[in-house]
């Protein structure tokens, strides 16, 4: 079984620090349910890179992002949301998008990613989400 492996979370968190630049904020929640705070570019690059290389191999992790830091996306942000969406969902595990702004919830409306991916108002609530959806399985 893949557990989640906190070592490399904070390998990455390190490497950002000695850089002097934040790289991923991924914090381990639980066993199962990595939270993610995302921010604006360039951050939002590195910060989904970092978390699909941490998701590889381990096939057992939902995860929950927190875009209240993130106030646009462009087509390279909404690829690597589809590819790690792809990951998740072919593991049947959940991934949540949390916060989102008023301009990046028009543009999930406007390419009709609103019905490809699960949103909820906060962190809170997507967590919730998460844990009762494990629940239920």
């Amino acid at each position: 079984m893949g557990g989640f492996d906190k070592r490399r979370t904070e390998d990455y968190a390190l490497a950002g620090r000695l850089q002097g630049v934040w790289i991923v904020s991924i914090e381990n929640w639980s066993e199962n349910i990595l939270v993610v705070e995302l921010q604006d570019d360039p951050a939002f690059t590195d910060d989904l890179g970092a978390l699909l290389e941490t998701l590889s191999g381990n096939t057992e992790v939902d995860a929950v992002l927190n875009f209240s830091g993130v106030s646009y996306l462009n087509s390279s942000n909404i690829a690597k949301l589809l590819k790690l969406r792809k990951r998740l969902t072919s593991n049947k595990r959940r991934l949540v998008l949390c916060g989102i702004d008023t301009n990046v919830w028009g543009l999930f409306l406007v390419t009709g990613l609103d019905k490809v991916f699960d949103f909820e108002e906060s962190v809170a609530t997507g967590l919730a989400t998460v844990q009762l959806g494990a629940e239920s399985a």
